[in-house]
């Protein structure tokens, strides 16, 4: 049986915390930064768990 492939899509937007939480970036803190505002910035900065109905797909993705 072959290995099993990481999703390198998933890899690059997922991260496994050490409790085994999976995190997620919020959107719209990539470009454009100019016109938003300085509070809507600061509230897009942290991390935040990932979705419950959508755990265990990308467990599958990332192989673990």
């Amino acid at each position: 049986m072959p290995k099993m492939k990481t999703h390198n899509g998933a890899r690059k937007r997922f991260r496994v915390t050490g409790s085994g939480k999976l995190m997620r970036e919020r959107a719209n803190r990539r470009h454009y930064l100019e016109h938003k505002s300085s509070r809507y910035k600061r509230r897009l900065k942290p991390d935040v768990a990932l979705a419950k109905a959508d755990v265990a797909r990308i467990r599958r993705m990332l192989g673990i």
